[in-house]
């Protein structure tokens, strides 16, 4: 991914051996990672079992927070493509037993958007 696409919130696909190495200590004995996607610092990642959302924070991205999310408990997912006025794409997923929906923002000329919600359907509505 270029500094350009980050900047834009572009969402670029993640190297497999990166994501295994970055994943170590949260992947368990028989799950497979399966694709993986970043924007900007953080980034989301598709297992055979469940989807993990990766929260880098502060200054130097020594902090990061993992989201784990069964598929089973994924209850409904959108997304909203970029408009003329409204740049931004987003990917909305709705939780069971969460009010509001996770969101995340991707740059107007993601295509990748349409990719997360193939994979996410893949696994969502098997």
């Amino acid at each position: 991914m270029g500094l350009l696409d980050g900047l834009m919130g572009n969402a670029s696909e993640m190297n497999e051996v990166q994501l295994e190495e970055e994943l170590k200590e949260v992947i368990i004995a028989g799950e497979k990672i399966e694709s993986g996607y970043k924007i900007l610092r953080d980034y989301f990642v598709f297992t055979n079992k469940r989807l993990i959302l990766v929260d880098i924070q502060g200054v130097t991205g020594s902090k990061k927070e993992f989201h784990s999310i069964p598929y089973k408990n994924i209850r409904h997912f959108s997304v909203e493509s970029a408009g003329t006025f409204d740049l931004d794409s987003e990917l909305k997923v709705w939780i069971a037993g969460v009010a509001g929906p996770i969101e995340k923002k991707f740059g107007k000329k993601s295509s990748n958007i349409f990719e997360v919600q193939q994979a996410l359907a893949n696994h969502v509505l098997k």
